[in-house]
């Protein structure tokens, strides 16, 4: 029985020719290229035109419109998935840019990467991290939407769209996917769609080998909205389309959760041998396979890569539907920003990531105190300064407020209003973000938050624990994103919680990531500093903060002003004979080392370097001012390992750090035993100027 949305889906015979021209260009490119994954690309073909041809907003003549809808391929070894789509849709691909794929120079790589290609939205292809993308695109749009035009009713702001995301099985076997997921129910993100691709094939074939869950079960209890359609019947295999469409404007209809929508399809359909096998996942099906099942889809099996002008004459009917869509968006958009002069303004600005004007005003600046502070407290009293002046600012920690000191005072959590606690009040459209215990799904939604708009989402855990967020904090700096990292308890300075806990390998381990700045400032005002240089250089960031108190460094007499920070390192108090270099928590002692080595007649220059990487990006000239080549004896000292270091201590220098794991202790007993200390530092500076 025929159904007005079936009537609406308006499928024809021209739409069967192109999801069948979808099929054979995806095993025509990965033939050519001699590798890839053609299956999944087969088989949700008819997902793949449906969704960009019917349900998508989206317009191929503007792909960064901002009323668009956004699509995410979690599953980026499908790229082709993605890329026919946009070849079809008329977003500017070619069928020689099809035959390019995994070439070098070519906009079609072997997974999608945001920036490069037209119409991709991220860079995908580590399992799991692209619907941890979705999540945060789709808490993105809802923070947006507050910013923007919080009073609308539902459905009808200019603001208000979907969020699109394909899964396969391997999205779903990573533990990424249950921490996003998990928290995307939570919220109930009702803008968020996922297409489950329930093939049950994976490179080792049947998943059965290594999975037997429930997922719509496991989703059900997440609070999602689930849905199961199968092109797999007792009659055999049959690719329903309007049942699927039926599906996903069920889906758009439940805006109370995020929406699964579970297809079992066959892997490589309807290649004759290898549908159904791991063979069809991941390599090429081999030119017999390819030219028998062009055979099945009524196409020569001597053409490769077939224009088909009908079947493509229809795709791109598509792009009037989009400029339909997008003047139809014009009108209410234009209305809004009539009624709405400053907040169009604050649109604006963010879209082209500007910082208003005098927000720097509100820095705070702390007076020198030998007792010092916390560098950590140091960067919650600037999120709380500077938060009236960027609402673009927000973010949290994975269940560490009260410990990375990440919440701006006085702000509501972004939560819905049944879940809000007497500790923590807040409302859809809050400003402060708790992630739980899910450092790796943090990560991912950063990066998804970054990339949907104009927001700067920073996130916050244990630098120890920035272990769990590897994998996102690469594709941030990967994409070089506008994400911060709170990264807090940033060496053995943490103390009693041992080992575990105490951070030796890692400051290096991140300086080592291209495109990512590693932030450690020594004291107060240069965690101010550093926050500033951050927010104004718009790309990944980490700051790594203390838990224990630093002195507040009196800068009146001959030590530099903090703003040197900016450069990455600077001459915090000059010397001739020897340099001390050092970050962080260890500063101080290399001053006190400085006055130690004075009172034997020994000039030392203590030189901050707060950021390796901002110091390497200065001039060779700045460089050699502040190391000058003249003099050999140097001495870097940080509670970290310290091999790299001798990059800037050279031959006849020493590294005092840390190159083995903490201990359980206070701090002060563990800087004592492990030989952190000014004396240990001066003796390494005497060794090292009898070297040189």
């Amino acid at each position: 029985m025929s159904t007005q949305a079936d009537l609406d889906l308006d499928w024809t015979a021209a739409d069967d020719r192109a999801v069948d021209l979808i099929r054979v260009l995806a095993m025509d490119a990965v033939q050519k290229a001699g590798s890839g994954h053609p299956g999944t690309a087969m088989s949700l073909a008819p997902a793949a035109y449906l969704l960009f041809q019917r349900l998508l907003r989206h317009d191929p003549a503007d792909p960064y419109w901002a009323g668009r809808d956004r699509f995410v391929l979690s599953c980026g070894h499908s790229s082709l998935t993605l890329y026919i789509q946009l070849y079809l849709s008329g977003y500017g691909l070619t069928l020689d840019d099809l035959k390019a794929l995994r070439t070098w120079g070519s906009i079609t790589p072997g997974h999608p990467e945001h920036r490069l290609t037209p119409g991709v939205e991220t860079t995908t292809g580590p399992l799991g991290q692209g619907l941890g993308n979705a999540v945060g695109m789709a808490m993105a749009s809802r923070r947006e939407r507050g910013l923007f035009d919080p009073d609308a009713a539902p459905g009808t702001s200019p603001f208000d769209h979907f969020v699109y995301c394909f899964v396969s099985d391997g999205d779903i076997e990573e533990g990424i996917s249950h921490e996003a997921s998990s928290l995307a129910g939570h919220h109930r993100l009702g803008n968020l769609i996922v297409l489950y691709d329930d093939n049950q094939i994976s490179i080792e074939d049947d998943t059965n080998i290594a999975k037997s869950e429930d997922v719509c079960a496991r989703y059900e209890a997440y609070g999602w909205h689930v849905q199961r359609v199968s092109w797999r019947t007792a009659d055999g295999y049959h690719e329903n389309v309007p049942e699927l469409y039926r599906a996903f404007l069920a889906a758009r209809e439940h805006t109370g959760a995020p929406s699964l929508i579970a297809l079992r399809t066959i892997i490589g359909w309807p290649a004759p041998n290898k549908q159904n096998t791991g063979a069809a996942h991941g390599s090429a099906l081999g030119v017999p396979e390819v030219k028998a099942t062009k055979e099945i889809l009524h196409f020569d099996p001597e053409v490769d890569f077939p224009v088909e002008d009908e079947a493509l004459g229809r795709a791109r009917e598509v792009a009037e539907r989009g400029k339909m869509l997008h003047a139809d968006w014009e009108a209410p958009f234009a209305a809004w920003a009539s009624a709405n002069p400053e907040r169009k303004a604050l649109f604006d600005r963010l879209a082209a990531r500007e910082l208003p004007d005098g927000w720097t005003d509100r820095l705070p600046s702390f007076p020198a105190d030998a007792k010092g502070m916390a560098t950590r407290k140091a960067s919650g009293a600037v999120l709380t300064a500077i938060g009236p002046a960027l609402p673009e600012l927000w973010g949290g920690s994975a269940d560490l407020a009260e410990s990375n000191l990440t919440t701006m005072e006085g702000q509501p959590s972004f939560i819905p209003v049944d879940h809000q606690t007497a500790m923590w009040p807040g409302n859809p459209y809050g400003r402060t973000m708790h992630f739980g215990i899910r450092e790796h799904g943090m990560g991912a939604i950063l990066n998804g938050i970054a990339l949907h708009g104009g927001t700067r989402p920073y996130g916050g855990t244990f630098l120890v624990f920035s272990d769990y967020m590897r994998p996102s904090v690469r594709l941030a700096a990967l994409m070089e994103l506008p994400v911060t990292y709170v990264w807090t308890h940033d060496s053995i300075g943490l103390g009693e919680d041992g080992p575990t806990h105490q951070p030796i390998e890692h400051l290096w381990s991140l300086r080592n990531i291209p495109h990512l700045t590693v932030v450690r400032p020594g004291d107060a005002n240069e965690t101010v500093v550093a926050w500033r240089t951050i927010l104004e250089r718009a790309r990944p960031a980490a700051l790594c903060l203390t838990r224990q108190n630093l002195p507040v460094l009196d800068r009146s007499g001959d030590l530099s002003s903090a703003g040197g920070v900016a450069r990455g390192g600077y001459v915090l108090a000059d010397g001739s004979d020897v340099i001390l270099i050092a970050t962080g928590s260890e500063v101080s002692i290399a001053l006190e080392a400085r006055e130690q080595l004075a009172a034997g007649g020994v000039s030392a220059r203590v030189v901050s370097m707060p950021c390796v990487e901002w110091f390497e990006d200065q001039g060779d000239a700045y460089r050699r001012e502040v190391l000058p080549p003249g003099i050999r004896a140097r001495v870097s000292v940080e509670a970290g390992i310290t091999p790299p270091w001798r990059l800037f201590t050279g031959e006849a220098g020493a590294s005092i750090g840390v190159d083995h794991f903490g201990a359980s202790a206070d701090y002060k007993t563990l800087y004592r035993e492990f030989g952190i200390t000014a004396e240990r530092v001066a003796a390494a500076a005497r060794d090292s100027l009898s070297r040189a």
